[in-house]
């Protein structure tokens, strides 16, 4: 049992799929934009007990419906906010992907007060290779998760990720899934280490 709800992203194998799923993850996200259909049914036929995340970065609302009509996740992530009132239409909770590199506190926290009616949760990531949590970071983050449902997906490490849920009220957490070495080899690395940092009795 995992001791936070975990979502994991960019899932592209089976590998990735039953191991997260043995550990309790609540979400795996698939791209719809880059996983093929076959592919996706395969995996998704293999797992169970997990909530699919269909992620997309897409700006198209015809595209988005057509692709959440094949795939039929449970929940539907994008990228671009102005989106949200028409995407509502299709039924399903939605997750908004917020990347906050180069973004001010100010800035994110006005996308949030923004859309907060559309929304099941927030997912806070960064492109910034080198984000990480600092004082001034955990600060800004703990006032945006007292009051909004965010999932936080970045500067997340081994040795701090207990601590840093213990500060901070997010709801849960984004790790991304990886390739196979070879088809039915992986090494699940930092993922692995990360929820078993969080892996409760």
């Amino acid at each position: 049992m995992l001791r936070t709800l975990v979502k994991i992203s960019n899932v592209t194998n089976l590998s990735d799929a039953r191991y997260c799923a043995g550990m309790g993850v609540e979400w795996l996200g698939f791209s719809m934009d880059e996983v093929p259909f076959e592919k996706y049914q395969e995996i998704r036929g293999w797992v169970s007990g997990v909530q699919i995340v269909g992620e997309t970065e897409l700006d198209d609302v015809a595209e988005i419906t057509a692709l959440s009509q094949r795939f039929l996740p449970d929940y539907l992530q994008v990228t671009v906010p102005e989106l949200l009132p028409s995407l509502s239409l299709l039924g399903l909770p939605l997750i908004l992907l917020i990347d906050v590199a180069g973004q001010s506190p100010e800035a994110v926290a006005a996308t949030l007060v923004n859309h907060e009616a559309s929304v099941a949760y927030f997912l806070l990531e960064s492109s910034d290779d080198f984000a990480h949590l600092d004082d001034a970071a955990l600060a800004w983050l703990d006032k945006l998760a007292f009051r909004y449902p965010i999932l936080l997906g970045f500067g997340l490490r081994e040795i701090t990720v207990a601590e840093v849920l213990d500060q901070i009220p997010v709801q849960g957490i984004a790790l991304s899934g990886g390739d196979e070495l070879r088809p039915g080899y992986k090494d699940f690395g930092e993922m692995m280490d990360l929820l078993e940092a969080i892996e409760t009795d």
